[in-house]
């Protein structure tokens, strides 16, 4: 039976997503959010004609032709710090000294900061000589809504709400936004050989780590990690396990090992016939792949259970259907096109998702090689502390060679 491509399988995953609920959450909670609709500005930006400049407040015509040589004399009549709402006239030969961000008086056209003025700051309540003009009418004044005008989209939808997002939101006068919910996810990693880390090990044994880095993850995804548990190879604890998965209300279930071809493949001896599908997919690591959707409605993802190959597997299939749950616009992960620092091999008639480290010492030439010395080994599971990035090696490619282009992509 050929090897199903990455597209294919990723197609297959994707057609069978579901969007989560939408909810409404004050902006604070909101952090990490997908928007669910636009964000529209509920006030100007800014909301007022205000200063973008410590000075005084003038009328253009009256400063026109100041310069050094000629400095104009200009008798202060007002002040106003930020946060006034006084609007004082001002007739001819006349300033108000502001501060930036302060409202600018309709009766001023333009402002002059305190460094084209005789005396600045510390002489500023009186009377002043202004030594340079401003350059035009207008000038050092930030016009009302000169960012955006009240109901203009602020960020659009399906956009994860970050620290800029919100305090452009904030700046609009928003204080609740409608976002997607968070999925709902339990992790699961099956094997005899797995116990807690830190535990005293017998032969035979290791330290459970999918667990960990499966739920940290789907929780850099955005999603809700309601259930984290690992069991032996029998179907009792198995079975035990997603019933488990379905009373803490997972939408996704993601399994780590079992799905491959040995004696005591937990997950496909328990689900195959059922609505879960396994098949091989044409990459390296990752190829077993399971996935379907339980009785209870959930989808599950059966990914196998070497470190890399797990990794791998959530990169490519359970991330961007994580974020579709979100309504995410953008659901892959940024790629560069960098030159391989050193040669590696790649497997035979498989595409290659190598765990990469990039060295940025040259700005303008941006390197990348292998995260370990063993390549891509599906076990090498300390080299992912040092992975910042896939290579991703077409299966045409019979090696990569010093100097080669290669397609990185980043994951941190």
């Amino acid at each position: 039976m050929p090897l199903r491509s990455v597209e294919e399988h990723l197609a297959h995953v994707l057609i069978q997503v579901t969007p989560c609920t939408p909810e409404d959450l004050p902006l604070p909670a909101a952090h990490g959010r997908t928007t669910a609709e636009p964000v529209r500005a509920a006030v100007d930006i800014p909301v007022f004609d205000n200063s973008a400049m410590d000075g005084f407040a003038v009328r253009f015509a009256d400063v026109a032709a100041a310069t050094p040589d000629r400095p104009v004399t200009l008798r202060v009549v007002a002040d106003l710090p930020a946060g006034t709402d006084l609007d004082p006239g001002l007739s001819r030969g006349e300033a108000a000294r502001i501060m930036t961000g302060s409202p600018v008086p309709t009766a001023a056209d333009a402002v002059v900061p305190f460094e084209d003025t005789a005396g600045g700051l510390a002489d500023s309540l009186h009377e002043i000589e202004v030594v340079q003009a401003p350059r035009a009418a207008g000038a050092h004044i930030r016009r009302r809504a000169g960012d955006a005008a009240a109901g203009a989209e602020i960020v659009p939808v399906g956009v994860p709400l970050g620290a800029l997002q919100l305090a452009a939101a904030a700046a609009a006068g928003v204080a609740v936004v409608r976002v997607s919910r968070r999925p709902r996810v339990a992790v699961v990693s099956t094997g005899s050989e797995l116990v807690p880390p830190g535990s005293a090990l017998r032969r035979g044994q290791i330290p459970e780590s999918n667990g960990v880095l499966l739920s940290a993850l789907a929780d850099e995804a955005g999603a809700e990690v309601v259930l984290r548990t690992s069991v032996d190879d029998t179907d009792t604890a198995f079975l035990a396990a997603l019933e488990a998965a379905d009373a803490a209300g997972a939408e996704v279930v993601i399994t780590s090992g079992g799905v491959s071809a040995g004696a005591y493949e937990v997950v496909k001896n328990v689900l195959q016939g059922g609505g879960i599908g396994f098949t091989k997919v044409a990459m390296q690591p990752g190829k077993p792949q399971g996935f379907g959707r339980l009785p209870g409605g959930a989808l599950l993802f059966g990914l196998p259970g070497n470190p890399v190959s797990s990794a791998v597997s959530f990169e490519t299939f359970v991330r961007p259907a994580l974020l579709r749950m979100q309504g995410r616009r953008d659901i892959h992960r940024p790629v560069l096109r960098l030159i391989a620092a050193t040669g590696w091999r790649t497997p035979a008639g498989r595409r290659q998702y190598l765990p990469a480290a990039i060295d940025r010492s040259d700005p303008g030439g941006w390197t990348v090689r292998p995260a370990t010395s063993g390549g891509s080994g599906s076990h090498l599971a300390g080299g992912l502390a040092r992975a910042e990035a896939y290579a991703v090696v077409p299966a045409e490619v019979e090696a990569v060679a010093p100097g080669d282009l290669v397609d990185v992509m980043l994951v941190s």
